[in-house]
């Protein structure tokens, strides 16, 4: 596994980059995993690949700020994320790891590793709901998958520093809610971890240990991805 320390200045690019790594490496087999550790550098929303803009969002509150929407390729509901919100994206192969192909082991895997990293700074986490961790019963990271034919792509947050009360004003409440949540709004569901991104970045890759640090990246295909889909109004807001 390598680490990519890789932040694009658009917020859709990130996203595109995500799916161009998994692309990546189902061309490559079963070397090509990879951690990559990112963060927004704006407040944006970003819908599951599923996830319909009028009743996860505050559409008119987004315009009204310029708070970009964007669609990612993975599952599960809205989020909003931006400096503050630590991104994790990590491409991991099936054929290495054949537990993967089960959807509830590959949370169970990847969350009981996060959750284990961050004992190193005396921080509990639990996992909850279908693909969270919790601190202090409130959550404090959200995770999604997509997977291909060999390998699969798991990308989540871990919030830090993020100025929670923006999660109120951009995102409805959800309409699917795992029962820990207790009908709590989002002001007293989520949390920030009290600890630094570069604590966090340390433990991410303690956690994974990548052997190596990598420079490159697809950018033909991320460019490609980003024009015709992750730009487009038929992706990012086709629901």
């Amino acid at each position: 596994m390598q680490l990519l320390d890789r932040t694009l200045e658009n917020p859709a690019a990130n996203l595109a980059l995500d799916e161009a790594l998994l692309e990546e490496a189902e061309q490559q087999g079963p070397h090509g995993e990879l951690l990559r550790l990112w963060e927004f550098q704006q407040p944006v929303v970003v819908l599951g690949r599923s996830s319909h803009l009028a009743d996860e969002t505050h559409p008119v509150a987004c315009q009204r700020d310029q708070v970009p929407v964007v669609r990612r390729c993975s599952g599960g509901a809205a989020i909003v994320a931006g400096p503050g919100c630590l991104m994790y994206s990590l491409v991991l192969s099936c054929e290495l790891r054949p537990q993967l192909r089960m959807i509830d082991q590959a949370h169970q895997f990847v969350l009981g590793l996060v959750a284990q990293s961050l004992q190193s700074l005396d921080i509990e986490l639990e996992l909850a709901g279908i693909s969270d961790l919790a601190w202090n019963t409130k959550k404090c990271s959200g995770n999604s998958i997509r997977c291909k034919r060999t390998h699969l792509l798991y990308h989540g947050t871990l919030l830090y520093d993020f100025p929670l009360p923006l999660i109120s004003d951009y995102l409805a409440s959800p309409p699917r809610q795992p029962d820990y949540r207790e009908g709590r709004d989002h002001d007293g569901f989520l949390t920030n971890l009290p600890r630094s991104k570069e604590l966090l970045h340390a433990a991410l890759c303690e956690a994974w240990k990548p052997v190596g640090r990598r420079e490159s990246w697809p950018q033909e295909q991320t460019e490609k991805l980003l024009q015709t889909k992750y730009s487009q109004d038929a992706w990012n807001h086709r629901f």
